[in-house]
């Protein structure tokens, strides 16, 4: 099977709009799901920026911003959680997978001179 971080990272953002769709809307969980909802689609986004990167340093610079969208978009996760405990499960397995692109882009970025 062929891996696809551009893939992986394009359904992960289809899974952050599909859970932002879902939460009940209050005062509480609007600025907490406008967050997720950048930082989610942002890893994405970067990553295929990334791939059409200018230079070594613009996709490293790029790498950088993967990584850091994803431990924000681990944060907005659990806060959510808090906010609306009927998605805890779906905010438990798309944490995991920010984690695990939180690795991804960081080892990516260690290995990039």
């Amino acid at each position: 099977m062929k891996y696809d971080l551009e893939e992986r990272t394009t359904v992960f953002a289809e899974k952050i709009i599909f859970l932002c769709k879902g939460v009940t809307k209050n005062t509480l969980t609007v600025p907490i799901v406008d967050q997720l909802l950048r930082s989610g689609t942002s890893i994405g986004a970067n990553y295929t920026e990334a791939n059409g990167a200018s230079s070594k340093r613009d996709f490293k610079n790029k790498i950088y911003i993967c990584e850091k969208e994803a431990r924000e978009t681990k944060y907005w996760l659990r806060l959510l959680v808090k906010m609306e405990s009927k998605v805890t499960e779906e905010c438990r397995l798309l944490w995991k997978e920010a984690q695990e692109f939180t690795l991804i882009f960081s080892k990516i970025n260690k290995n990039t001179k």
